[in-house]
């Protein structure tokens, strides 16, 4: 992987970059689409690259994992070919999914025991097992194994994970460097910022990681119920520490609202299941406001859903259909409310390139921020 920083706005941190992969290059800020599974729910491969224009997809080690298994997805010749995705694939190692079971796992200094969310069967992640997986799962960028601690923990109980948090990094980062790719193409190693919301802590995270000296660079356990402002401190934090000249990845996160203020802070990467979660659920995010499509208001709009946006589905279903397929609980309403966030998603950062390119990123931040959040 190699990451080019191509421009700096000149009023903020927002920052114009270009990563490149065997699978391909990504040009930052971008948005990953939640592919848990190997799928990002109800939008096909094809879909999410030519009509979204998706660039890099997640896909969540934990999960995989479990279902169908490093093996098989090894013996398909990794989850490119596997769910027929050609380009680049990012995967997290699975902390956080373990360590929200939290009746369900057991810590130590060598790893997290746990019990599958799906049948209660048990088993062991170590930092050295997750990057064996995720070898052989095959993603472009793979990420080490951490704790993400809940965000009501104390200091002292922040400082101690984190401490193992780095412990487990390294090992993660040997693990790595001590074996080859699986597949036929090359990966890279993340490291993760931890720190809850201690300022001090998440500034010693990320300089001991940063003397480790990896290619990239993810910040963890926020967007987890702190308040917004809490969360855009602890990110300035982070990101004072973190070399200009590496990618930086703000996982799990999250509104429109919140990617740009995250991108005026010098974060690159974002993912979140809010614009699928949500699309299913009948919110859809469009370049005038949120549409709640379930709303009677919306049942003689025949008008489409976002004229604005070049996507199919954007330009080609009215408002007034969507409505009828949700209130019918027909499957294509959450098929076309998926493909309409994530096209948005899209449109959103690749504006946001635009305007850092041509040295607008504030004003433009402040002009479309309240009109893409507010509710219609």
């Amino acid at each position: 992987m190699r990451f080019s920083l191509l421009k700096t706005d000149s009023d903020s941190e927002a920052r114009l970059g270009r990563i490149e992969t065997d699978h391909g290059h990504i040009d930052t800020p971008v948005f990953m689409p939640v592919g848990t599974v190997g799928s990002v729910k109800a939008v096909q491969p094809r879909e999410l690259l030519h009509d979204v224009g998706a660039q890099i997809i997640l896909g969540n080690t934990y999960h995989l994992y479990l279902r169908p298994g490093p093996d098989l997805i090894a013996a398909a010749g990794g989850l490119h070919r596997f769910m027929e995705w050609p380009g680049p694939i990012l995967t997290d190692s699975g902390g956080y999914q373990v360590f929200s079971l939290a009746d369900r796992r057991k810590l130590s200094e060598e790893g997290v025991e746990f019990r599958s969310h799906l049948d209660g069967t048990a088993h062991f992640f170590t930092p050295e097992s997750v990057v064996d997986i995720q070898r052989k799962i095959g993603s472009d960028i793979m990420m080490v194994l951490d704790e993400c601690p809940p965000a009501d923990v104390t200091e002292e109980y922040a400082r101690s994970s984190n401490e193992l948090t780095l412990r487990w990094a390294a090992r993660c980062k040997a693990r790595f460097e001590s074996t080859d790719p699986f597949h036929s193409h090359h990966q890279t190693l993340f490291a993760i910022v931890q720190g809850v919301v201690y300022p001090d802590v998440r500034r010693e995270s990320a300089m001991r990681l940063v003397e480790m000296d990896f290619p990239g660079y993810a910040i963890g356990g926020l967007s987890v119920g702190e308040p917004d402002e809490i969360m855009y401190e602890m990110v300035e934090v982070v990101t004072e520490v973190l070399p200009r000249a590496k990618p930086r990845y703000l996982m799990g996160v999250g509104t429109p609202a919140n990617l740009l203020e995250n991108v005026a802070r010098g974060i690159d990467m974002f993912d979140c299941v809010m614009p699928t979660r949500n699309g299913r659920n009948g919110m859809l995010f469009t370049t005038e406001g949120i549409i709640n499509i379930r709303n009677k208001k919306w049942q003689h709009d025949f008008s489409p859903i976002d004229p604005v946006l070049d996507g199919y589905a954007s330009q080609t279903f009215s408002k007034a259909y969507i409505r009828h397929l949700f209130i019918a609980n027909e499957i294509l309403g959450l098929q076309i409310a998926s493909l309409q966030n994530l096209t948005f998603y899209t449109w959103l950062m690749r504006e946001a390139r635009c305007a850092i390119q041509e040295d607008r990123f504030l004003a433009w931040k402040d002009e479309v921020q309240p009109r893409v959040s507010r509710r219609l």
